[in-house]
């Protein structure tokens, strides 16, 4: 369908010269293709995952053709290059909203399916648009899958693994017989194989949109849901303009714990959310002037709105940041200490798109940097190679080296979005990172652990070795996380050794259980 072109250059001028663009990939399309988010691996790969619709599309024994888009993955390694290309088609249009790298390494992907069974679905359709899972290995095999639904339609928007390994999806539903407006919030609950548990609608008697959903330390979940409803329904906070933030905490069950409500008189749309040392920090973006319960006004367009809470849904503080026009924040990753214990800054990332007057970096990529408390200490445009019309960012994603992945859309022409991956190194965050030497997960460990090296080098051998000094395993490598094999290692403890080209030498304990 498409060619995939890789190029590397040195400095890209974005306002500082700090932000070196280490790769970039262009994935060329001829159709209009979705970029839905950038998925980092336990081993720091890349898995790209969005909808495409294919030059060569697939027949059915009865030679029924697939006939719309189709779930499109791309596994990239840590240099940019191509692992792996699948496709995961319906004989009508799929679409593909989430994807979250499972703790055995391998994925799970979640979309929206107008599909009935056949071509790579394998369950059929339970009436309109539907749930459509998908639990992959790391090089993107399928396990099982499952299309969750009813008679009313279905639309996926997010999913999370709890700490019990099994999954919360989030999406929403139109109409519904068991719903209280016009679209309410649908949480379904499985086990690590796929096994519905439990599900639950939320909402009041408008329109309510779930954007986003993170796991939570007990093991529950946090919804991040873009609200037209008041009071009634399962809803208990009123709305205060047109659109509000509304904030869902769920226990390990799937039951409420809390919900909140924040907004201004006029639209407010949630986007993203993100867990912090002090509780939560809730983005999106406010047309409201101070009003409601917004603290912070506007300045021109449409501005970018974060709130800080604690665990309990309290408001620590709240924030303002403009780029002058329509201001638009897809993503955002938060900086932890190395003991997890303490949150040193956010980053955020998106696109602005202009209203009225036109800016030189509308319809670029933008990263936003603040401290923990909210405040901006710097902001950067991504180029990247050359400029497109429409560079419209999809997420963002913070690597533990200080590193950045950037992925979105570039058109060349309408109708041909292609997907652009940047790949940055910042010196700003580089030394924000506290960085060890060597570091092992996870540990204890059964079957396969990851060794991550926390200087630069080119090449490096990593050597396992038993108590009593004895050679078992010698594994050479380009990247800074990689694969070994503990399988095979009696229970006990080993000694890993990493050296490297630049003479650097590092010694860990790793412990076979």
């Amino acid at each position: 369908m498409r060619k995939l072109y890789m190029s590397a250059f040195s400095i890209c001028t974005i306002l500082s010269n700090a932000q070196e663009v280490v790769w970039q990939k262009d994935i060329k399309s001829g159709t209009q293709d979705f970029l839905s988010q950038v998925t980092t691996t336990i081993d720091q790969q890349y898995l790209i995952t969005g909808s495409s619709i294919q030059s060569n599309k697939p027949l059915s024994e009865g030679n029924k053709q697939n006939n719309g888009y189709d779930l499109h993955l791309i596994k990239l390694n840590q240099q940019g290059q191509e692992v792996w290309e699948k496709y995961f088609s319906g004989y009508n249009h799929d679409y593909l909203s989430a994807t979250i790298s499972t703790q055995d390494g391998g994925f799970l992907i979640s979309g929206t399916t107008y599909s009935a069974k056949g071509l790579d679905k394998k369950e059929d359709s339970k009436g309109g648009s539907d749930i459509w899972l998908i639990r992959l290995n790391e090089f993107g095999d399928e396990l099982w899958q499952k299309t969750l639904g009813s008679a009313s339609d279905e639309e996926a928007r997010s999913v999370i693994q709890t700490t019990d390994l099994g999954f919360f999806v989030a999406g929403n539903v139109q109409n519904s017989a068991k719903g209280y407006g016009s679209k309410d919030v649908l949480i379904i609950k499985l086990d690590k194989n796929g096994k519905e548990l439990s599900q639950s609608i939320l909402g009041g008697k408008g329109l309510d949109e779930v954007e986003k959903m993170i796991p939570t330390r007990d093991g529950g979940a946090l919804l991040g849901i873009y609200s037209r409803s008041n009071l009634g329904g399962s809803k208990k906070t009123e709305n205060h303009g047109e659109g509000d933030y509304w904030i869902i905490k769920l226990n390990k069950d799937g039951k409420v714990e809390w919900e909140k409500n924040f907004g201004g008189k006029a639209d407010d749309h949630l986007k993203t959310l993100a867990l912090i040392s002090t509780g939560y920090i809730i983005g999106g973006e406010s047309r409201s002037e101070r009003s409601g319960n917004k603290t912070v006004g506007i300045e021109e367009g449409t501005d970018l709105w974060l709130i800080s809470l604690n665990e309990r849904g309290e408001e620590i503080w709240q924030k303002s940041y403009n780029f002058k026009n329509r201001d638009i924040l897809m993503g955002m990753s938060v900086i932890h200490s190395a003991d997890n214990k303490s949150s040193k800054g956010i980053l955020l990332g998106g696109y602005t798109q202009a209203e009225g007057r036109i800016e030189t970096d509308d319809e670029t990529f933008w990263t936003l940097y603040l401290d923990a408390d909210g405040n901006e200490q710097w902001r950067k445009h991504v180029k990247g190679e050359s400029r497109k019309r429409e560079e419209r960012l999809s997420d963002i994603k913070l690597n533990r080296d200080g590193s950045i992945i950037l992925a979105g859309t570039s058109a060349e022409e309408l109708g041909k979005e292609n997907w652009k991956i940047v790949k940055l190194g910042d010196k700003q965050l580089d030394q924000l990172i506290e960085k060890q030497d060597i570091k092992i997960y996870p540990n204890p460990v059964s079957d396969y652990a990851y060794v991550e090296i926390g200087y630069d080098f080119k090449e490096a051998d990593i050597i396992l070795y038993d108590m009593g000094g004895r050679q078992l395993q010698t594994v050479k490598t380009k990247n800074k996380v990689t694969k070994i094999n503990a399988q095979n290692l009696i229970q006990g403890a080993y000694l890993v050794t990493i050296k490297t080209d630049t003479n650097k030498t590092a010694n860990a304990k790793l412990i076979k259980k």
